[in-house]
């Protein structure tokens, strides 16, 4: 299906037709109906668990409580989020027990890349501690990992190499310094890289996957510590590589960067499921990565997803992508990118939008399975709104991505109203969770 309403072009045809199909499909957004969804999904092989926002508590917690049921039916499984390897990589080794951090509020404080709000916050602190805890009952084979799918830690990354290369073999350490000292006049800063090429036609392309292809020469045939370090390692020359190139074409300003984004995000899936045995992955991102970018107007744009490349890759049937959304609440976010976070109103959603009509309806927080809501008036394109970590409440008519929603999800979970999350840095006074802090639901 091709989508060309644009995001300024409100659907407000069959509202109350809408309407009707989700008071006659719509379940309540209870923990029996996570259960229910549990039992339709844990088989795939792929799981992708969205959010609307980088922000809201409720996605959250509702997210982490359907992963962690999920968790429960799965002998191998891991999870792999939209946050940068290397740091994702130490709460990894947190909750495999590996770690020198005390605990779960030690290791997620080394988050300090903005937006640092999304994995320092109390609702990824209570699950992380559950899932260090869960994995304290389980042996290594079927412990339970926790790794990052980004590509923006191109200069922590490219320190790591070394760092093991030093380790392990010398003299590929010495021409991976080499190579990588390309970089050095940019001072740590990837986007004064990235300008700079705008200028010069020369780059570091050359560079960096050299010492990626030097890093896979270098792959131990035995024992399993060194092999699991040096799988690290080649994760992070992977990391470095496509940084690099992400990077470049961000400031082309063209669809590539996005692209060249996720499809490192399932490359780095399709190598950690070959790491562990054809695990099953639970992949943790924004509805704009984990819904199916063929039923949205990405597509025109030549834009692909996550959702879109692992429905292709794996099949429908192994895949099962479920999204969120709200009507109004509060959020966590920045004015422009960098900028100090605060807490933004969201306002109630444009009318006309998938929001609006479920807002509408008998049943407020709710679950739709796709299945069910297919060929009724649920099917037509409306808008369905995505918040970033840049947001301006005032000016919300670009933020609404017109959607065919059962295309685009194989579960959508719909919560009212909803609060913003709650990071470290805005809690300064009680950075540990409350005892009684809902994590789950």
């Amino acid at each position: 299906m091709a989508i060309t309403r644009g995001r300024d072009e409100p659907n407000t045809t069959n509202v109350d037709a809408a309407i009707e199909a989700v008071n006659e499909h719509a379940r309540p957004l209870s923990d029996a109906q996570l259960d229910q969804l549990v039992e339709r999904f844990q088989d795939r092989q792929v799981i992708c668990i969205g959010e609307a926002s980088h922000g809201t508590s409720e996605f959250y917690r509702f997210r982490a409580s359907l992963t962690a049921k999920l968790l429960r039916e799965c002998e191998h499984a891991f999870v792999a989020v939209e946050g940068d390897w290397t740091d994702c990589y130490e709460v990894n080794r947190f909750v495999r027990g590996l770690s020198d951090h005390e605990d779960a509020l030690a290791v997620l404080s080394e988050f300090d890349r903005w937006p640092t709000w999304m994995w320092a916050n109390w609702e990824v602190q209570a699950f992380v501690r559950w899932l260090r805890a869960e994995n304290e009952d389980r042996d290594g084979d079927s412990q339970i990992g926790f790794y990052g799918m980004d590509v923006y830690s191109l200069f922590e990354s490219m320190a790591a190499v070394v760092e093991y290369l030093d380790a392990n073999y010398p003299e590929a350490a010495e021409r991976a310094r080499a190579a990588y000292h390309c970089f050095e006049p940019y001072g740590e800063d990837a986007r004064a890289y990235a300008r700079s090429t705008r200028l010069v036609p020369e780059s570091c392309e050359d560079e960096v996957v050299s010492v990626l292809a030097d890093v896979r020469r270098n792959r131990p045939t035995y024992d399993a510590d060194h092999d699991e370090a040096h799988f690290n390692a080649e994760q992070n020359a992977l990391v470095a590589a496509n940084a690099e190139e992400y990077y470049r074409a961000m400031v082309r300003g063209n669809v590539s960067s996005w692209n060249v984004r996720d499809e490192h995000m399932v490359e780095t899936l399709d190598r950690l499921r070959d790491h562990h045995d054809d695990a099953t992955a639970i992949v943790w991102a924004h509805n704009t990565h984990v819904g199916d970018a063929r039923a949205t107007d990405m597509a025109a744009r030549g834009e692909v997803s996550v959702g879109q490349l692992v429905r292709e890759a794996y099949g429908p049937d192994d895949v099962a992508l479920v999204g969120f959304g709200t009507h109004r609440g509060t959020v966590v976010a920045g004015e422009s990118w960098g900028a100090p976070m605060r807490r933004m109103r969201v306002p109630p959603a444009r009318e006309g939008s998938y929001e609006h009509v479920i807002r509408r309806a008998d049943q407020t927080d709710c679950l739709l399975v796709s299945d069910d809501v297919r060929e009724t008036a649920l099917d037509d394109v409306r808008g369905h709104r995505a918040i970033g970590v840049v947001y301006h409440p005032e000016r919300e008519f670009g933020n609404y991505v017109p959607t065919d929603l059962p295309e685009r999800y194989d579960a959508f979970l719909f919560v009212d109203q909803t609060e913003a999350l709650h990071p470290f840095d805005v809690e300064a006074d009680q950075r540990e969770v409350p005892e009684a802090y809902p994590w789950g639901f």
